[in-house]
């Protein structure tokens, strides 16, 4: 099988059997994504969709954050993983996002990664999920899902995964794509013991008889 009936066959069947799906974070603006995601990192999007209800009541926009302190971000952040720093980041997000950008999230890539807490795959989730910019985030369910079908290889780092995945996923299919191998990480080719039985890309992945 060549890569590229590899890739036809996986986006093929994806855009098929699941052809319409979004963010499992629960967001109503972007400066509300923005922080959720900030939150997700190294944690459930269920652990973050209990405890952001509480904090965007608090901090309703990006002017009331930035004239809170970290101390009392953390008090409503706590259950997360890594509070203190999660808490530190968003403070600081929040103030330059209000100095810097008039309490606007930006649409640029590169801005985006310079506020505090915000990494290359927190940009571009916000990137493709708001702005349906042609990005491609790589998080451990897309670094792990995209090696083991053999649509990466080689891949160490997610940057390398992310321009490998770029440079074959058709542009205006990389928002959508993000959520379809997140998704199916999440759910079917699970870290420890995928459910490669009940998976519909068995054809085209290269390690479905690994796990049998």
């Amino acid at each position: 099988m060549t890569l590229k009936e590899r890739y036809d066959g996986v986006l093929g069947w994806f855009a098929e059997n699941m052809a319409e799906v979004e963010t499992e974070l629960h967001y109503e603006n972007p400066y509300q994504l923005l922080v959720a995601v900030i939150l997700s990192a190294q944690c459930t999007d269920k652990r973050v969709n209990l405890t952001t209800p509480a904090l965007f009541d608090r901090f309703p926009t990006p002017q009331s954050m930035a004239e809170a302190s970290a101390e009392e971000i953390y008090t409503y952040i706590r259950s997360i993983s890594y509070p203190n720093n999660k808490a530190k980041n968003l403070a600081a997000m929040a103030r330059m996002l209000v100095s810097e950008f008039g309490g606007v999230v930006p649409d640029d890539i590169d801005e985006l990664q310079r506020l505090p807490g915000v990494g290359r795959k927190t940009a571009n989730v916000v990137g493709a999920v708001i702005y349906n910019k042609f990005v491609m985030p790589v998080d451990t369910h897309v670094f792990r899902v995209a090696a083991r079908i053999g649509l990466s290889r080689n891949a160490r780092t997610p940057l390398q995964t992310e321009q490998q995945l770029t440079a074959h996923i058709p542009a205006e299919l990389l928002p959508k794509a993000h959520h379809w191998l997140i998704l199916h990480g999440r759910y079917v080719c699970t870290a420890r013991k995928p459910h490669c039985a009940d998976c519909g890309l068995r054809e085209w992945c290269r390690s479905a008889r690994s796990f049998e």
